[in-house]
Parts: structure tokens; sequence; C-alpha cells
């Protein structure tokens, strides 16, 4: 592993988008559901737009998550290319994620939602 250099404000921004337990969930759901838009991700937190929307402008701006248009929609996704910190911190958040009912819970939902929106019930 290559440890880039990295600023006291790059760790600490990282370390406070991991402070909010919305956000670590939306990680999580990232981690196990790959590409999401805003509505996807509603579904599952049962959150309004604008927090959802909040929360991953703020992965997104410490480099956890990353947004790609595709017409109307926005989908979200963990980083493709990512410095090794950051790698590290997700695969420990993915970690953690393992024994975490929430994260269990978060999963099950995603599935669920993701079955009845195939089915044409979104």
């Amino acid at each position: 592993m290559q440890i880039q250099h990295i600023t006291v404000k790059t760790i600490t921004q990282l370390f406070k988008s991991l402070s909010d337990p919305t956000r670590v969930r939306i990680i999580w759901i990232l981690q196990s559901g790959g590409e999401l838009c805003v509505c996807d991700l509603m579904a599952v937190l049962d959150l309004p737009q604008s927090t959802v929307s909040r929360h991953l402008a703020y992965l997104r701006n410490a480099g956890l998550a990353d947004d790609q248009r595709k017409g109307v929609w926005i989908y979200y996704r963990l980083p493709e290319h990512m410095d090794d910190i950051i790698a590290e911190i997700l695969a420990v958040v993915r970690l953690a994620g393992k024994g975490s009912e929430q994260a269990a819970l978060d999963q099950r939902r995603l599935k669920e939602y993701q079955r009845a929106k195939q089915a044409g019930t979104c």
C-alpha cells in the first residue's frame, strides 16, 4: 500500500463525514447496493430528499462518494478510484457494518425496495 500525502484538513473532513449515523448508513448501503439514486436511498433510509441529498453532498465533498448524472437523475456510488487511505477507511466501515443490525436491516430494505421497483411498483 502506498500512502499519499494527506493534509490534516483532509483527514479531519473524512472523519467528520463519518461522524454522522446517516452518512455511515449511506456508505453501508452504497457498499451493498452499488450505484443508487437519491430516491433509492430515501426509500431505504425513510428520510426526505433534502436530508439525503445534504448527506450525499457531504460524503461527495469528503471523497467518499461519486455522482453521475443520467438524464434528469443523479446516481451515487463509492469512488472507483480513491486514495489508499480512503480505501482503508471504507474497508473499516464495511467491516463494522458486518456486525451491525442497522446495516443488515438497511440491506434487507434495499433488496425489498429494488424488487418492488423492478416489479413496477415504484
